[in-house]
């Protein structure tokens, strides 16, 4: 057996693949779309890498210079969706592992009519590291990442000192990273990794500072970030939905 490459083991994946079998409606939404909104990126080793001689040329992509929004972990669409039918002047692109969840956005982009939408199945960190060149997107979301929530899997969480960096060089100077969690330890550890940064800064800095939280640094909800399916089942769980804003500096 071919031993797996040393540098696939450095970082541990923040996700677990599910089965990809999709339901007829999901199909025939990839059938329609898939060959003109999902990237084709070339691979290395694995169906969700990102090979280094990957390129993004959104003028190409999108047919159009625009804003670019990237959101990491689109999940079923639901966000992505709903923001790109409100303002048709961005380009939005979203990544996501789970093919099933790509076909729903996919069918959700069909029904609203929006066509500023691409999509690319491929794991976050090598998106940011690969396909986008430096500088490129004006806002990052990372939305409800799996919270990895048992101690010995804390290694896998998406947000991280070295996510902070890449996601530092994806956006251009002055670019929003908006995040969302509904697990407040892990709103915590965001925030201090955020804040931990030479490269970020708070765009709310101190708010919603309490005797128990005197850091505070909250964000307000975003407008702009719909509520989805699962944040309502969150909700009636009893989490409530942690967001945090920082600018690129």
């Amino acid at each position: 057996m071919n031993e797996v490459p040393q540098k696939f083991h450095r970082q541990p994946y923040s996700f677990v693949r599910r089965g990809d079998r999709l339901t007829a409606r999901r199909q025939a939404a990839w059938d329609e779309y898939s060959p003109t909104h999902v990237l084709q990126v070339p691979r290395e080793l694995t169906d969700t890498s990102v090979a280094p001689e990957a390129r993004f040329d959104q003028e190409g992509i999108y047919g159009r210079r625009a804003p670019l929004v990237v959101e990491i972990g689109s999940g079923l669409g639901e966000a992505v969706v709903h923001a790109a039918s409100e303002h048709p002047e961005n380009d939005y692109l979203a990544v996501e592992v789970y093919k099933p969840g790509i076909a729903d956005l996919l069918l959700k982009m069909g029904q609203a009519g929006v066509e500023n939408v691409r999509c690319v199945q491929a794991n976050a960190p090598e998106v940011l590291d690969h396909l986008l060149p430096e500088a490129t997107a004006d806002e990052l979301w990372v939305f409800f990442p799996d919270p990895w929530h048992k101690t010995r899997h804390h290694k896998r969480r998406l947000v991280s000192p070295d996510f902070a960096e890449k996601a530092a060089r994806a956006l251009k100077p002055g670019g929003l990273w908006r995040l969302a969690t509904d697990w407040q330890e892990y709103a915590l550890v965001m925030r201090d990794v955020l804040e931990a940064s030479e490269r970020f800064e708070n765009v709310h800095p101190g708010a919603g500072a309490s005797e128990e939280d005197p850091q505070g640094g909250w964000a307000p909800r975003w407008e702009g970030r719909v509520l989805t399916s699962f944040e309502r089942k969150a909700g009636e769980a009893g989490r409530r939905a942690h967001d945090l804003t920082y600018r690129r500096v």
